[in-house]
């Protein structure tokens, strides 16, 4: 399978993920300039965390007008599968391919440790090597991670099974406790409709190899990558 990494002025994250790819998944992973208007006929594209554009107006909101922006909505609508981490998350929210916005944690500070989250549904290519309701401990690192949205949309997110992960404790209790960040429902992850495009705060490539100590985000890569060999 062939990854996209997408680097956007401020992205530090951009690395991380196309290590994760290509010496710890065994993938092909090319790194995407974000003036490219070239995809590189990429089977998924990953626009990951960092602050693009310094987080200037708000997080995602300028890098939505980065040029290749304009071929990863295009791709997404043919199809293809876009991972947003993150900033990323912030990015697909702004570019309206997932529903949503990420405001400012409730807490009014930059979080950064383990949290844990209970999958929701393994109805997408990102989640397929899941079990509903099974427990990751996965690191956050943001500052503006607080999904919200209206009733109608978080209404249609729950009854279109598009709602990836919630927020809970290493028991898989979902409560405000466990909430790292005032997100809605504890959500902290989703799909768009299609279930093509996949949006999540949490940093699954931080945990993905035995060195880290911590392998739990591995499963989602190895979801999405058996699903596009399943696909093809």
């Amino acid at each position: 399978m062939k990854f996209g990494v997408v680097t956007f002025p401020g992205s530090n994250c951009d690395h991380d993920i196309h290590y994760v790819l290509k010496h710890v998944l065994q993938q092909e992973s090319v790194q995407l300039w974000h003036k490219d208007t070239d995809l590189q006929n990429c089977d998924a594209v990953v626009l990951p965390g960092g602050f693009s554009y310094g987080d200037y107006l708000r997080s995602g909101a300028i890098a939505r007008f980065s040029p290749i922006m304009e071929k990863v909505i295009a791709f997404a609508g043919k199809g293809g599968y876009v991972l947003g981490i993150c900033n990323g998350f912030q990015i697909l929210c702004e570019s309206h391919l997932l529903p949503g916005a990420l405001l400012h944690n409730d807490v009014q500070k930059f979080i950064c440790k383990n949290v844990y989250l209970q999958v929701q549904t393994n109805k997408t290519a990102f989640t397929a090597r899941c079990e509903p309701k099974q427990v990751l401990k996965v690191p956050v690192a943001h500052g503006e991670g607080r999904y919200f949205a209206d009733d109608a949309t978080i209404k249609e997110l729950n009854r279109q099974d598009r709602v990836l992960f919630r927020y809970c404790d290493e028991n898989g209790k979902v409560d405000a406790a466990s909430n790292p960040n005032g997100s809605l429902e504890n959500i902290a992850g989703i799909c768009n409709e299609k279930r093509n495009v996949f949006g999540l705060m949490p940093h699954p490539e931080r945990c993905a190899e035995e060195v880290l100590g911590n392998t739990d985000g591995r499963i989602l890569f190895e979801s999405l990558i058996e699903s596009w060999l399943k696909n093809r």
